[in-house]
């Protein structure tokens, strides 16, 4: 291997599609190896954590969990804080993000009539309150860090569109309409040229 790999699934969703972007957009030259659902059980075990994105560097060993792979982009080309406390208030903002999809992400697998009933609990509870967490935490614009796009706004970004692709069964798309500054950062890394080069690809 004599390039960086990053080993997610077949979709340009979620974790790993952050970090794609996060690798497109420092310019690294990468594979961006995407896996079949039907290979994922035999290459789970052999995971560090049993779990994708899986990021690959030469002459290292395999790095797993999205946020420490977006940290080590981030500081390595320039997209995160350098300051160390600016730099933990980004990451406790993807933290918050992990929390969401923590939340979420089981109802996924459930039976209809239960996954309507909890998605309903979060839609009157928890979505609402994290979201109102999130809008706290954002005092610049247009990214959460001022004037440039850093790898928080990547994940915010992937968060927002999950709920606005109406693809979320019994949770309307707009959702965190309510909350200007969120959806601020979700628009603006929408539009960056960086990320609209890369879904330009084909």
């Amino acid at each position: 291997m004599n390039k960086p790999a990053l080993i997610y699934f077949d979709a340009p969703v979620s974790r790993g599609e952050e970090c794609r972007l996060a690798l497109h957009l420092a310019g690294v030259d990468f594979e961006d190896r995407r896996l079949p659902m039907a290979d994922w059980p035999a290459l789970k075990p052999s995971t560090p954590y049993g779990s994708l994105p899986v990021l690959e560097l030469p002459g290292q060993p395999p790095l797993a969990q999205t946020n420490a792979i977006l940290v080590l982009i981030g500081r390595q080309h320039g997209l995160h804080p350098t300051d160390a406390l600016e730099a933990a208030r980004h990451e406790s903002l993807m933290a918050h993000v992990e929390d969401l999809r923590a939340a979420v992400g089981p109802t996924i697998r459930m039976e209809a009539d239960e996954k309507r009933r909890v998605r309903e609990a979060l839609m009157a509870g928890f979505l609402p309150q994290w979201a109102a967490a999130a809008e706290r935490q954002i005092v610049s614009a247009p990214f959460f860090g001022g004037e440039r796009l850093q790898v928080v706004d990547l994940k915010l970004h992937m968060a927002v569109r999950w709920f606005l692709g109406g693809k979320v069964d019994h949770i309307p798309a707009d959702i965190f309409a309510g909350f200007p500054r969120l959806m601020g950062i979700h628009d603006a890394v929408r539009d960056h040229a960086g990320v609209q080069a890369w879904y330009a690809r084909g």
